[in-house]
């Protein structure tokens, strides 16, 4: 196996059909977006090259223009949080580049990026996608300038945007490419957005304005009167959230100009992504680095399924990816296991078969299995759905065939679980702890008061301590020593500082400081980012303490790690203000 050509040097031809842009090292590997894209393309015929991180106008121009356009891939991890910590610190790493050095990504990748593109070829073709855009094809709280931007569209001068998995509108992409048309002119693809003006607007998009939505669209308000009103922005953001999957959406980015979202593509069937899967990545990072730190947590890992149902409302996954479970079949996944057997440095350990939550691989009941989710009810979570399936069985299938193959000396579950959906299960969870754990297990219970956890979407504390207590009595009954590694985050919408007590009072009981914290990170298209903007839930209007001064995230972070010397003073000082007296004289 190959790499896709990276210099002129390398093509077989004058000019490849696609150049694949993209702001990562190049590794060959299906974790990585644009090699997946770039593989798909290839199998389907086309001549590609990719051009990583490029800089200078030399570097844009130094593989030509393509004779179809440029796929522009904006990253694994969106830019701004790939270079800022959340307290707005520039990041001195990015594991996704040579030796882990940052300074190689720009802030707003796609926005730079299409712009050099252009200077470069004016009349170029270029669809973009990856995270970034995608989060960002409607008006959206940008917490790093802290206001509401525009659509991206309106700002990045793409001809598409390619939003949520990609591969379904690529190949779509693709057949009129084959078929000769002029791909600038794509407009009713399935999974795709675009910037238009009434004069260039389809009948079906001009008729959806006129009458403020119709049977393809809806119309939401314009960027200009959410940036103006928080109570207009919150709404305007759960009409998107709420949309029926059938259901396009339009926003007014300025007096002439539209962001249309076409409806969202559905998910990859199984044969599609086993197809994806099976094209012949190198699972390397290309020999002109010496080193991309990402790869080395993913090179022998295998991606089960995509989506995620959770629900989670500081999570955007919905919004990416989507809440409908695309799986691969158990041939497919276990071919991949033996490949990596194969591979010269493996030892026999493979890190992950998963997904974005490892026990979601199946859709969780018969309505959703169809594509249709309920509007008014979540599957799982703090008041999940008495309907919602708890097998395991497809999951179980793939960890013990693959336990099976030849050379395989163990597999760990680090895409990590819903402890909530696997509390249902206990033959799914005896397992887990039996073959799949090597002496810690990471969970998420986020938080224990259920004030912030019904924001969050998360189950309720109980659930986490019936998980827990589970957890332990199977590990001992199966002569095992494991334990449970909890994740917290300080600073959501909603929690006060009686909150954040009440975390450290569990933290104490358990005696248990996180080494590691995280604050919550205002990303776009989240619901507790929308909570963390309005400073009130747009489910209910319900106001909400928010910690946004650095001196109440610092009280909040501080009270998780309250052993800490360095946070002695603060943690006193915010147990005060708590009220929690009988902490102080734990301390």
């Amino acid at each position: 196996m190959t790499f896709l050509p990276t210099t002129l040097a390398e093509l077989n031809c004058n000019q490849p059909d696609f150049i694949v842009v993209t702001p990562d090292a190049y590794v060959d590997h299906p974790s990585f977006g644009a090699a997946i894209i770039g593989r798909l393309v290839q199998s389907e015929g086309f001549s590609v090259a990719v051009l990583s991180q490029p800089v200078t106008r030399e570097d844009f121009k130094s593989l030509g223009e393509p004779k179809y356009g440029f796929l522009l891939s904006c990253g694994v991890v969106d830019s701004m949080v790939a270079n800022y910590s959340v307290g707005g610190i520039r990041r001195k790493d990015d594991a996704y580049s040579d030796q882990g050095k940052a300074g190689k990504r720009p802030d707003r990748v796609c926005e730079v990026y299409a712009k050099a593109l252009k200077k470069a070829y004016p009349d170029c073709f270029i669809v973009a996608g990856g995270i970034e855009p995608s989060l960002r094809r409607l008006a959206h709280y940008d917490y790093w300038s802290d206001s509401v931007r525009p659509s991206i569209l309106a700002s990045a001068p793409v001809d598409l945007i390619v939003y949520g998995m990609g591969e379904v509108a690529i190949l779509e992409i693709l057949h009129f490419a084959k078929m000769g048309a002029n791909l600038k002119k794509i407009r009713g693809v399935a999974g795709t957005a675009y910037l238009t003006d009434i004069a260039n607007a389809t009948s079906t998009v001009k008729k959806a304005i006129e009458s403020n939505g119709n049977k393809k669209y809806k119309v939401i308000s314009s960027f200009t009167r959410v940036a103006s009103d928080k109570k207009i922005f919150a709404k305007a953001f759960m009409d998107n959230a709420n949309c029926e999957k059938h259901l396009g959406v339009i926003q007014k980015q300025s007096d002439t100009t539209y962001a249309v979202i076409n409806p969202p593509a559905s998910p990859a069937p199984t044969v599609l992504l086993d197809r994806v899967y099976t094209l012949p990545f190198v699972r390397s990072f290309h020999p002109k680095y010496k080193n991309i730190p990402a790869i080395e947590e993913v090179k022998f890992s295998v991606t089960a399924h995509r989506g995620c149902y959770g629900d989670c409302s500081f999570c955007a996954l919905k919004a990416h990816q989507g809440k409908g479970i695309a799986s691969r079949s158990l041939g497919s996944i276990i071919a991949e296991v033996e490949a990596i057997t194969t591979m010269p440095d493996f030892k026999g350990y493979i890190h992950d078969i998963g997904g974005p939550s490892a026990n979601f691989h199946t859709n969780p009941c018969a309505k959703s299995t169809k594509g249709d989710f309920c509007q008014d009810k979540q599957c799982i979570g703090h008041n999940p759905c008495k309907a919602k399936d708890s097998s395991h069985e497809q999951y179980l299938k793939i960890l013990r065939a693959a336990r099976a193959v030849k050379g395989v000396k163990k597999i760990f579950v680090r895409s990590g679980i819903r402890f909530d959906h696997a509390l249902l299960n206990k033959e799914f969870l005896t397992e887990l702890i039996t073959y799949h754990i090597s002496g810690q297990l990471k969970v998420a219970p986020e938080h224990v008061s259920d004030n912030v956890l019904a924001l969050m979407n998360k189950p309720n504390h109980k659930t986490y301590l019936e998980f827990y207590n589970k957890f332990m009595a199977i590990t001992k009954s199966v002569g095992k020593e494991q334990y449970l590694v909890p994740y917290f985050v300080s600073s959501h919408p909603g929690c006060t500082l009686k909150d954040a007590a009440k975390l450290t009072e569990y933290l104490m009981d358990i005696k248990y400081m996180p080494l590691q914290v995280q604050d919550f990170y205002p990303t776009p298209m989240s619901l507790s980012t929308t909570m963390y903007y309005c400073e009130f839930d747009p489910r209910n209007g319900k106001k909400l303490f928010v910690a946004k001064t650095k001196q109440d995230k610092l009280m909040q972070r501080a009270l998780m790690q309250y052993r800490l010397e360095k946070n002695r003073s603060i943690v006193r000082e915010a147990l005060k203000l708590a009220k929690r007296d009988d902490l102080l004289a734990r301390l």
